[in-house]
């Protein structure tokens, strides 16, 4: 009898691990036949299932995707992940945004800081007691000197109050704003401003940037914006392009054309125009050893006088930064291998 019920128990035992493995296997087909179904729902969001339109309204105070020409409710309770708040001016809009802002290399502490504000009122708008004020007004100072505490900290308060300043001047984007500040950091992180006025290093991370995203800036504009000579900056230029390894190319003359031809008030024809003979000269090899800035001015010279929209040869000189001798020898240079029919100067 006991052999009897062992193997009763053996056999149930069996019984229900083969059920539990045929459960697992209708469990995984089931989900195998689900996968396709989830697809073809997400793919028909894009299109009405009822009449095909595309032509679908999402209703954001609904939470419902509505077709605009049959009107069928495709989805509803839909999530809203924006803001739950309306402003209707920048001033508001601060006031409600509840989230930071993104990081930004061009503060020194990256954005991600608490601050105190200069409102003196509570969370419910309310003002605070003059006694409390007092105290935040200190707690506010002490706030601002623990947050440029250490003497990097330091440095990048005011290297990066110079470079925005430069910038501005030299026009450049916020993009281009943010990868300065970035190779700045680098530079100090390895150590290399040690020995060398912060203005220096900071023209000279400019300069650099500026040739790397294709946006060259003259070393003539960045020391006159800069109050640095042009001998300092091209040594910092030289010595953090060594240190930090960074494969700089050639300035492309074409460029600077966009430039000069907004400076000069010429049209798109003429800016056309000078690129094309800037290539044809840069397949001749007809720019190597030469200015960049000087063929790109000669090249804009000579298309505006072939599309009627002549300007003298100390106009273009000026805007470009260089001599007049400069650019009638480029004239002369890009007429005869390119052999343009220019009228002579």
């Amino acid at each position: 009898m006991e052999k009897k019920k062992k193997k009763t128990k053996g056999s149930s035992s069996r019984g229900i691990a083969i059920t539990i493995e045929k459960v697992e296997e209708k469990v995984e087909e089931e989900k195998k036949e689900e996968k396709p179904k989830k697809e073809k729902v997400e793919e028909g969001i894009k299109a009405c299932p009822r009449c095909g339109s595309t032509n679908l309204i999402k209703d954001t105070e609904r939470g419902e995707l509505v077709c605009g020409d049959c009107g069928l409710v495709i989805e509803e309770n839909i999530v809203e992940y924006g803001p739950e708040w309306r402003a209707f001016d920048a001033e508001q809009r601060e006031k409600r945004v509840r989230g930071g802002a993104p990081i930004s290399y061009m503060r020194p502490n990256k954005g991600l800081v608490t601050e105190i504000d200069q409102y003196n009122r509570d969370i419910r708008g309310s003002k605070i007691p003059s006694k409390r004020q007092a105290q935040l007004y200190r707690m506010r100072k002490w706030h601002k000197r623990a947050s440029v505490a250490t003497s990097i900290e330091r440095n990048l308060a005011i290297a990066l109050s110079e470079l925005d300043r430069i910038s501005s001047y030299l026009g450049l984007p916020e993009n281009i704003r943010n990868s300065i500040a970035l190779l700045y950091r680098k530079c100090v992180e390895k150590g290399l401003i040690r020995g060398r006025p912060l203005e220096t290093v900071v023209a000279a991370v400019i300069y650099a940037v500026c040739r790397e995203e294709g946006m060259p800036r003259t070393l003539e504009e960045i020391a006159n914006v800069s109050g640095i000579s042009k001998k300092e900056i091209g040594r910092a230029y030289r010595f953090i392009s060594h240190e930090l390894d960074i494969k700089i190319p050639l300035t492309d003359p074409i460029s600077y054309v966009p430039r000069y031809v907004a400076a000069l008030k010429l049209g798109g024809e003429v800016e056309k125009k000078a690129e094309e003979i800037l290539r044809e000269a840069l397949k001749k090899g007809l720019i190597s050893g030469r200015s960049p800035t000087g063929v790109a001015a000669a090249a804009v010279y000579i298309a505006a006088t072939m599309l009627g929209e002549r300007r003298t040869q100390k106009e273009v000189a000026d805007i470009a930064g260089v001599t007049e001798v400069t650019i009638r020898n480029r004239y002369r240079e890009l007429k005869k291998f390119l052999k343009l029919k220019v009228e002579d100067l």
